[in-house]
């Protein structure tokens, strides 16, 4: 990343993801500025981050109800940290945690702030996704002149361009989910005393999933009727007549937060403490919705600007926004299947949207710590044809 100034990552905290139920999730009687001031709570025990921050930046998707109004700053004074320190919500869908992250990352880099708490947060259990009712959705004129469509048709769409069949889609879901099974307990994951449960790790993965069950279950958009309007924007695009994703191969809906202290070199000679990496390259692409391609175009741009190649690198975290995603990323930069997403993703134990950018960059961290890795890619598709992507290299 071309800068005046090194931005460094100097910790990184997030809560377990927690699934979404009907009969209300694990932290679905936890207000999302709870979440968030909890992650400040314990960074500021861990590091002593509130004598050193300047700004903290929180990603949302959905920006209403209890995660409208500034929660960053809400968060802020809910943790009892300094009144001088402000706050400020980014809002890009899926994208919007990883947003944060970057702008983070370049006001520090370009000297407008010492050190920014940047992440996100989702409570998808107060705040269901469109609960906002997104005029990208509502507006049948907007829709049109957008590309929007159920992003379940664009995974299935993108999946189809690239000759992804529904066994190789099932099968990565199954491999998610023994993945994440057998993750080791993480040095970012923050637990949470939710009632009368103590959350301290990811909820949803089943080890004992089968590929056989999920060939049962039914495609989930193959009659949806947004495909009309796939045709119209992209004559001759393939269609799966009777569909690709399932339910199994979507993401699961969670509840989450994470925080990620980030800082210029000051920073750590104030808090006494070495930075664990630096962030060297950033992206914000997009490609004509309703394609999911741009986190493709935006690894690029960021390995380019990190002054690297994909065969440089030793973690990836490609969100599993679908099952097309990371077998899309595989592809595409020739990565080693190892490398990417050791210990499973979204299908597994779920996508708290705002919150993931900021989860998957802690996962980052950790996963290039316990293997003695240099380098990490983590990306993240959204609605409307955008896509993000952040390089990070261990110091």
């Amino acid at each position: 990343m071309n800068s005046s100034k090194p931005a460094y990552i100097y910790d990184a905290v997030r809560l377990p993801r927690a699934r979404v139920r009907r009969s209300g999730g694990t932290l679905a009687g936890t207000r999302p500025v709870e979440m968030v001031a909890h992650l400040l709570e314990a960074l500021d025990e861990r590091c002593g981050a509130s004598e050193v921050v300047d700004d903290v930046l929180l990603g949302i998707s959905t920006v209403t109800g209890e995660q409208s109004g500034n929660i960053a700053r809400a968060a802020v004074q809910w943790a009892g940290w300094p009144d001088h320190v402000p706050g400020g919500v980014v809002s890009r869908m899926c994208c919007s945690g990883l947003d944060a992250v970057e702008t983070g990352a370049m006001r520090v880099s370009a000297g407008a702030a010492r050190a920014v708490v940047a992440g996100g947060v989702e409570s998808m259990s107060r705040v269901p996704m469109f609960a906002d009712s997104p005029p990208i959705a509502a507006d049948p004129d907007l829709g049109e002149r957008t590309g929007f469509v159920t992003i379940g048709v664009s995974a299935d769409l993108t999946a189809a361009r690239y000759g992804f069949g529904r066994d190789l889609l099932d099968s990565y879901a199954v491999a998610s989910h023994g993945r994440a099974a057998q993750a080791p307990a993480l040095p970012s994951v923050v637990s949470l005393k939710a009632g009368d449960v103590a959350l301290d790790s990811d909820e949803g993965a089943r080890p004992d999933v089968t590929l056989e069950e999920l060939a049962a279950l039914p495609a989930l958009f193959g009659d949806d009727p947004s495909w009309e309007r796939v045709v119209r924007r992209l004559p001759g695009a393939p269609r799966p007549v009777e569909g690709l994703h399932t339910v199994a191969t979507a993401p699961q809906l969670a509840d989450g937060a994470s925080a990620v202290l980030i800082g210029d070199a000051e920073t750590g000679e104030r808090l006494a403490r070495k930075p664990r990496a630096r962030i060297v390259g950033t992206a914000q692409t997009a490609v004509r919705s309703p394609l999911l391609t741009a986190p493709v175009d935006a690894s690029k741009r960021a390995l380019e600007r990190a002054g690297i190649s994909a065969r440089d690198l030793d973690v990836v975290e490609a969100n599993e926004s679908f099952a097309v995603t990371p077998l899309m990323m595989i592809e595409e930069l020739d990565l080693d299947p190892a490398c990417v997403n050791a210990f499973g993703g979204a299908l597994a134990v779920g996508h708290p949207l705002g919150a993931t950018g900021g989860i998957l960059v802690a996962q980052a961290l950790d996963r290039l710590e316990r293997t003695g890795g240099e380098h990490a890619l983590v990306t993240i598709p959204a609605a409307l044809g955008l896509g993000a992507s952040l390089v990070l290299r261990r110091v």
